[in-house]
């Protein structure tokens, strides 16, 4: 079975059929135990007498995960052996092969996040007609956009797509956090709701970030007092000067970007859209006001102007606050004075 891809998943996490060890490993333990719980609930069928929890010590008897998985539950049906933090070493190895041999029908379950592709346990999982290895790794785009919408499908609630593109551009760093902030949300809007831009907006944005935000669609539009202020709240809320100059590299990329459109003969508002991710709807007038002013060979100045603003937060004694600061009100005395 092997490496199971993104369009079998579904229909094999709703029936693993007769594999005997399943193998979850990647960089988002969030995302390992929403696919171990759903592995879970297909198999015990809601059944805790069929639900067998084993602490990782327990590998080092190498028959231990064999015979709990055929051992058959009081209550009848299929029992799954579930562990977690599996890690790697001689121990998993021994007894994920152990059970890959054994006579079942139990399902066993070994979650190992940060497991790498070159390890001995994954080798010996993948290369057995009897397991399957799931990769569980940050989603990103189109993939996390496309969760997004199924987690509020399963919540009960729509959303627009803008909506699902903000929230893509916000979310998924942890899948925990992600279904946490989704369930929030669904909350919010209510079973049957459908999810707007601004019900996202008010129920999911964080405070810095989103003040961040601002103060860079002002900053680049030459409205110097309002960026001054937005930034500064991005400061008191909890943005750092790093965070705060790869932001402002990022926006005058994009703006950058679209600019360059414009200059091959797109219209301003078929430059915004074409870009991705794309821009939120309630920063569209800003954008097109800061894409008027701003040049591409200004803008490409800018840009390296702010790669050195990076490289004084680390290498000169002046407040990286203070560099961060100077950096975009610069970008907006810049922008206003074009105005």
């Amino acid at each position: 079975m092997a490496k199971l891809d993104a369009r079998r998943l579904g229909p094999f996490l709703a029936d693993p059929g007769a594999c005997r060890l399943v193998l979850l490993h990647g960089d988002d333990p969030g995302l390992i135990r929403e696919r171990a719980e759903a592995l879970v609930r297909s198999v015990t069928q809601g059944d805790a007498l069929r639900l067998v929890e084993l602490p990782r010590e327990a590998l080092r008897s190498p028959n231990l995960l064999a015979t709990e998985a055929a051992s058959p539950p009081l209550t009848g049906g299929r029992c799954l052996v579930r562990v977690r933090d599996t890690g790697d070493g001689a121990a998993p190895v021994a007894a994920a092969r152990a059970a890959l041999a054994g006579p079942g029908p139990g399902l066993v379950v070994m979650e190992a996040p940060e497991l790498r592709t070159s390890a001995a346990l994954y080798k010996a999982v993948e290369g057995s007609a009897q397991g399957a290895v799931i990769a569980c790794y940050r989603e990103r785009g189109s993939e996390l956009a496309g969760s997004i919408g199924q987690i509020l499908r399963e919540l009960g609630v729509g959303a627009e797509p803008a909506a699902v593109e903000w929230l893509a551009q916000r979310l998924g760093e942890d899948r925990m956090l992600l279904r946490r902030e989704l369930e929030k949300l669904a909350l919010y809007v209510g079973a049957g709701g459908r999810v707007t831009p601004e019900d996202a907006l008010a129920c999911v944005a964080e405070g810095s970030a989103l003040d961040l935000e601002e103060a860079l669609m002002a900053a680049m539009a030459g409205e110097t007092a309002v960026a001054d202020k937005a930034l500064a709240t991005a400061f008191a809320e909890g943005a750092n000067a790093v965070q705060v100059v790869r932001a402002a590299l990022r926006h005058v990329q994009r703006l950058q970007l679209a600019s360059l459109a414009v200059a091959g003969g797109a219209a301003a508002s078929a430059a915004i859209d074409g870009l991705r991710p794309p821009v939120f709807f309630r920063h569209k007038p800003a954008f097109e006001r800061a894409l008027r002013l701003w040049r591409p060979e200004a803008l490409e100045a800018a840009g390296m102007a702010l790669l050195e603003a990076e490289r004084r937060t680390k290498t000169t004694g002046i407040p990286s606050e203070t560099v961060a600061r100077n950096a975009v009100t610069g970008l907006a005395r810049q922008a206003a004075a074009r105005r």
